[in-house]
């Protein structure tokens, strides 16, 4: 229940310490940008995290498709157990 309390507790702790380790170039320019570079940062970040996403759900969908492969079916189970 300890180590529960304290994973929990570190859950918390993290973020604040990640947001903390942000480029300060990049929030100057992002602050000072007009509205045209705005989108075009929010499109490039778009850009940059829909590839990795859609891979990981397919590779997620390929992985599991071939593990039922190699699942046996109830019928054959149940066969090889009256023997």
């Amino acid at each position: 229940m300890i180590a529960v309390a304290i994973i929990g507790l570190a859950a918390l702790i993290v973020p604040p310490l990640a947001f903390s380790q942000s480029c300060a170039l990049c929030y100057t320019q992002a602050a000072s940008a007009g509205t045209r570079m705005i989108q075009a940062l929010r499109s490039g970040i778009l850009i940059l995290i829909a590839p990795p996403t859609f891979m990981s759900v397919c590779m997620i969908f390929i992985a599991r498709r071939k593990s039922d492969q190699f699942r046996p079916d109830d019928d054959e189970s149940q066969s090889n157990r009256d023997w």
